[in-house]
């Protein structure tokens, strides 16, 4: 059985580092770390330690205002080590050419970010039996 998690956020106008309200792409990897730390309390019940991504891709654009859903999965556990996959997608999106507070749910999610990364969690804080 695969483990995997989701969180639903909204960007909202704190998260926009650069004009035109545009995100800046590291706050996606900070869903990534958030879902991250779920899937390790979900299967080892340790929060665990992130150490490495090995792939990021920036796919699209993120602006404030948009809602972002990020999604995770482990892929392979060793003996202490949790080999992750992440994909973020855009599923709201702001209609501010229609009025300051339109939105539209976008019929087909974008995808914004994918990666991959290694998680570990030490042998004598796995508490979860496989």
């Amino acid at each position: 059985m695969a483990i995997k998690s989701l969180i639903r956020m909204r960007m909202s106008s704190h998260d926009a580092h650069y004009g035109g309200n545009l995100v800046d792409g590291a706050r996606m990897l900070n869903l990534f770390g958030d879902v991250a730390t779920e899937l390790l309390i979900i299967n080892d019940g340790d929060e665990g330690l992130f150490c490495a991504y090995d792939n990021v891709e920036f796919l699209a654009p993120v602006y404030a205002g948009d809602y972002i859903e990020a999604t995770g999965e482990i892929v392979h556990i060793g003996n202490s080590s949790r080999k992750m996959k992440f994909e973020a997608r855009k599923v709201i999106a702001p209609r501010t050419d229609i009025s300051a507070s339109a939105a539209d749910v976008l019929a087909e999610p974008i995808v914004v970010c994918r990666a991959s990364g290694t998680c570990v969690v030490p042998k004598n804080c796995q508490r979860n039996t496989h």
